[in-house]
């Protein structure tokens, strides 16, 4: 399966050896996800120091704290060093110590001063505005990291791990389910579900493409809790007429997105969930998740939210 096929599978000789000769000028792919593809970028160009930022918030809790863990002990271990090398430039430090010059600083970097050890000579005075200056700029950085990891809002909505295609009302339909995972109602929600596959040409080969699916609804003023996506299959469908078989045939996968406003930080929020031809049920549908209490209450069994039964004819 090709994401993008500006031309035919079956390339001519020409094609291939510039191709070739691509290949030989990539050093290292860049790999970038996209649910469950992977891409790898070869002659991408240069990767920038400003890109640094965005690489570190993209990073996940665990690999976050190891950096900046490291980068902390690496950062004293060094000005540790420099010390320690310094013979007697730090007063009442035992000249060559390097456990007590890496504690001294790990006192310096943040600033503490406990007064039992200071600079004494020239050298020492140097180092230790160095690393007061570098201590300064590493507190403003991490807290502003900090800060944007923890503000940063997240969707968090959960899709059905499966789609299923069944008559409902009569007609053929394409369904999903989407949950709001908060403990709160979004608003101003927009769904979308795209359609994916590769396609014969008249040139020779396959080329892939993409279908925006007309949903029953697509907007939403609140977003409290779960509901059902559909799209009806007809005549217009690009899915009118699919089945396992042809879905698997054009490597067929579809890709949901919801976009809503959350409202305890009022920012806008995306969340989305790819599937392939193998997530596609077809004769089965959703369970019922919703139950009423009485007096305009109900209750939404969200452990039920990826269940799926067999439609009886």
């Amino acid at each position: 399966m090709r994401w993008e096929n500006a031309e035919p599978t079956r390339a001519n000789g020409s094609t291939r050896r510039s191709r070739k000769r691509r290949t030989k000028r990539t050093r290292k792919p860049v790999s970038v996800r996209a649910g469950q593809l992977e891409f790898f970028k070869v002659n991408t160009g240069r990767w920038e120091w400003r890109d640094a930022y965005h690489w570190l918030l993209a990073l996940n809790w665990p690999r976050f704290a190891a950096l900046i863990i490291s980068a902390y002990v690496i950062i004293n271990l060094v000005f540790a060093a420099l010390y320690a090398v310094g013979g007697p430039c730090i007063a009442e430090m035992t000249p060559g110590s390097f456990l007590q010059a890496f504690f001294f600083s790990v006192q310096t970097l943040a600033t503490v001063g406990y007064g039992h050890m200071y600079p004494q000579t020239l050298y020492g005075h140097v180092v230790t505005t160095i690393e007061i200056m570098s201590g300064m700029f590493w507190l403003a950085v991490i807290t502003g990291l900090i800060f944007v990891r923890f503000s940063r809002p997240t969707a968090r909505i959960l899709f059905s791990k499966s789609i299923v295609i069944t008559q409902f009302d009569g007609r053929p339909a394409l369904m999903l389910r989407v949950a709001n995972m908060r403990h709160h109602s979004m608003v101003e929600a927009e769904f979308r579900i795209m359609f994916l596959r590769d396609e014969p040409i008249a040139e020779g080969g396959t080329f892939r493409r993409f279908y925006s699916l007309k949903l029953d609804f697509d907007r939403l003023i609140v977003f409290p809790a779960a509901l059902t996506l559909r799209h009806f299959i007809d005549e217009q469908s690009p899915l009118y007429g699919a089945t396992p078989e042809s879905l698997e045939a054009g490597d067929a996968r579809l890709i949901a997105s919801v976009v809503c406003v959350e409202t305890v930080i009022p920012a806008a929020v995306q969340s989305q969930q790819d599937y392939s031809w193998r997530d596609v049920r077809f004769g089965e549908r959703f369970v019922e998740i919703y139950s009423e209490m009485g007096d305009g209450k109900l209750t939404v069994d969200y452990g039920r939210i990826h269940d799926t039964e067999p439609v009886m004819k």
